[in-house]
């Protein structure tokens, strides 16, 4: 169990959570582990199959806006208990207005794309430091990406739309997977990236990150659902029925940093390798099914990892950082800071 910002996060399987007068307690197995006074929380945000809270405590959070919400060990959302509160009301509309606003939704975007690139450019220049003695070809190559991607960066403050924004960001992307292939070293010689493919992906490396951004945008859409802002009302990505926007949005801090770590991993270590992928007549490459297990560990094993959050300067799991980034959005919004601190790498 941890506590960052005014949540707390409950991860411990057959926890019960009750009103103990004006606290929440939380006890496992006959024996108290926490005792936190209501006024000091704005949330509870519980992840597992066997966590309850009792109906007192419900009523009492609803009362006091404490926002509880329940979420599977993976961090997929599911339910949430809320009062007759105007709290979530009054940021979605903050939120609304800051959406039908161009400058505005530029501001807080550049921020995440800012973001995206710093954290692209860490995954790259760690590979050539730890790999450049083997090919000082690809290092220079890498390299050269990384300082393309660094000038894009300086483009950013002066972007005035979005359009403008999206352009920087695909550029972008285009320098950083096109190098993608150096990242990978001591792989299956199988193992293949021409670019990035989705709708289908056509080789293993596309199949592999399409299946973790996925995972991906469901931990976002649930930290940004879990906190009370609308998933669907992007700033970035603009609005299109049953596309959660916001999530996407969001998740462009992570994409390298999580996901694409993640995949690197996998197939580094030889984890995962051809026979782990199956090719359709239509050329679309797909893990298999029993592979989607080993890739479901990995995910929640570096989801386990801990790091210093660069802005609130606190320890933390990684798989939190979509939820404390939700709840800084949500402060941004709400006027308790001045800008959206986007997370970065370090």
């Amino acid at each position: 169990m941890k506590r960052h910002l005014n949540t707390l996060f409950v991860t411990l399987e057959g926890a019960y959570l009750r009103k103990d007068g004006a606290a929440v307690e939380i006890r496992h197995e006959g024996e108290t582990k926490l005792r936190v006074p209501l006024h000091n929380l704005d949330g509870i945000a519980c992840f597992g199959w066997d966590i309850s809270a009792s109906a007192s405590l419900m009523a009492a959070c609803a009362e006091a806006n404490v926002s509880l919400s329940f979420h599977n060990p993976y961090g997929k959302f599911l339910v949430s208990a809320n009062g007759f509160t105007s709290g979530n009301i009054l940021l979605r509309r903050e939120q609304y207005r800051r959406a039908d606003d161009e400058a505005a939704s530029v501001a807080i975007a550049a921020n995440m794309i800012a973001a995206k690139l710093h954290n692209t450019r860490q995954v790259i220049l760690r590979a050539a430091r730890d790999h450049g003695e083997k090919s000082p070809a690809n290092a220079a190559e890498l390299l050269h990406a990384s300082d393309t991607i660094a000038q894009r960066m300086t483009m950013l403050p002066r972007a005035t739309s979005l359009d403008t924004l999206r352009g920087i960001e695909g550029d972008a992307a285009t320098f950083y997977f096109a190098v993608f292939s150096h990242l990978l070293v001591n792989h299956d010689p199988a193992i293949a990236m021409t670019g990035r493919s989705r709708r289908p992906p056509l080789d293993p490396v596309n199949a592999l990150i399409s299946f973790l951004y996925s995972l991906l945008m469901h931990d976002c859409r649930s930290a940004l659902e879990s906190c009370g802002l609308d998933a669907q009302c992007g700033f970035l990505h603009r609005d299109r029925p049953g596309r959660p926007s916001l999530a996407l949005d969001l998740m462009e801090e992570f994409r390298s940093f999580l996901a694409d770590r993640v995949a690197l991993t996998l197939f580094n270590r030889r984890q995962l390798t051809m026979s782990d992928f199956k090719t359709e007549e239509s050329g679309a490459v797909f893990l298999k099914d029993d592979s989607r297990k080993k890739v479901l560990v990995a995910w929640q094993e570096r989801k386990q990892d801990e790091i210093t959050h660069p802005f609130l300067d606190e320890k933390t799991t990684i798989g939190l950082l979509p939820h404390l980034q939700a709840r800084l959005l949500a402060r941004h919004l709400r006027g308790d800071l001045d800008a959206y601190p986007a997370f970065l790498a370090r």
